[in-house]
C-alpha cells in the first residue's frame, strides 16, 4: 500500500505558478471576474445604489441654495461653477468607504475565506473589489453631473479637458480605495469599518478648496494643511479643467498623489490579505 502511494505521488503533476505574461493575464482574468460578480449584485441592491446617489444631490443642493448667495469666490462670478467640482471631488471620496464596508461584510460573513481556497490569484480578490467600487463611483457621478447641469454648471473649457478632470477625480477615489481595502481588512465588523472610513474623510474634505478659498480661511497653519491637502489639488486640477482655466501644476501633483496611493497601499493591503489568512 505504501509503496502504492508513493508511485502514485511521484508520477502526479507537480502545481506550477504562472509566471511572466501567463501571471499577468491570470490576475487580470480573476480580478475582472471577481469585478463582475460585485457589479452584478448592484442591481440586486438597487436600495444602496439609490441612497449612494441621493446623498451627492443632496450636497448639490444644500450647498447651492444654502449658501449660493453668502460665498464669494475671486474669479468665479457664479459660485456653482466653483462649487460643483469640489462636490464631485468630495463624492467620489465619500463613495470609496463601500470598499471598507463590502469587504467587512465579505469577512464576516464567511466570503473571503471561501475565496481564499479557490485556485485564483489572492490579490484579484481587492482589485476586482475595488474596480466595481469604481464602476459604483461613476454612476453616481453621472447621476450628480445631471443635477449638476439642471442648476446651471457647464463645461467652460473642452469637452477633453472635461474628461481629463473627470479621470482625475475616479483615479483619486481609485487610490482611496485601497485605503479603505485595507481599513476594511483591519477592523473587526462592518460598524467599525463604516466608522473608520468615514472618519478621516471629513477633514479631508472640509479642510480644503472643495467649498471655499482657502485664503480665507482664518488661521495661518490652517491654511497651510489645506493647500498641501491631496483632496485640494485633485479639486483644483478638476476645477481648473472643467472651467478652462490653467491648472498650473496642480495635474502633476493629483496624478503623484493618485497613483501613489495605489501603489503603496495596494502592496500593503495586499500584504494584510495574504498574511491574514496564513
Amino acid at each position: 500500500m505504501t509503496t502504492t502511494q508513493s508511485s502514485i505521488s511521484s508520477t502526479s503533476p507537480t502545481p506550477t505558478v504562472p509566471s511572466g505574461s501567463g501571471r499577468v493575464a491570470n490576475i487580470v482574468l480573476d480580478s475582472f471576474t471577481e469585478a463582475g460578480r460585485h457589479v452584478r449584485i448592484i442591481p440586486r441592491n438597487i436600495e444602496v445604489l439609490i441612497f449612494a446617489t441621493i446623498q451627492p444631490v443632496m450636497f448639490v443642493l444644500l450647498f447651492s441654495f444654502v449658501f449660493g448667495g453668502s460665498i464669494q469666490v475671486p474669479g468665479y462670478p457664479d459660485y456653482d461653477q466653483y462649487l460643483m467640482p469640489g462636490i464631485f471631488a468630495q463624492t467620489v471620496v465619500f463613495g470609496s468607504v463601500f470598499t471598507s464596508v463590502g469587504l467587512a461584510e465579505d469577512l464576516s460573513k464567511g466570503l473571503i475565506d471561501r475565496l481564499r481556497s479557490l485556485p485564483i490569484v489572492q490579490s484579484s480578490v481587492l482589485i476586482g473589489r475595488t474596480l466595481s467600487d469604481l464602476v459604483r463611483n461613476i454612476i453616481t457621478f453621472i447621476a450628480m453631473l445631471a443635477v449638476a447641469f439642471v442648476l446651471g454648471f457647464r463645461f467652460e473649457g473642452s469637452l477633453t479637458s472635461a474628461a481629463a478632470a473627470t479621470a482625475l477625480l475616479l483615479l483619486f477615489s481609485y487610490g482611496l480605495s485601497w485605503v479603505q481595502a485595507l481599513i476594511g481588512l483591519s477592523v473587526g465588523s462592518v460598524e467599525a469599518a463604516n466608522s473608520a472610513g468615514f472618519l478621516w474623510m471629513f477633514p479631508m474634505t472640509f479642510v480644503s478648496s472643495a467649498f471655499i478659498d482657502t485664503r480665507n480661511l482664518q488661521y495661518a497653519w490652517l491654511r497651510t494643511v489645506a493647500d498641501v491637502n491631496p483632496f485640494t489639488q485633485v479639486t483644483n486640477a478638476a476645477r481648473a479643467l472643467y472651467n478652462g482655466t490653467d491648472p498650473g501644476d496642480a495635474v502633476m501633483w493629483s496624478l503623484v498623489w493618485s497613483i501613489g496611493l495605489v501603489v503603496v497601499f495596494a502592496a500593503i493591503a495586499t500584504r494584510k490579505f495574504k498574511t491574514s489568512s496564513e
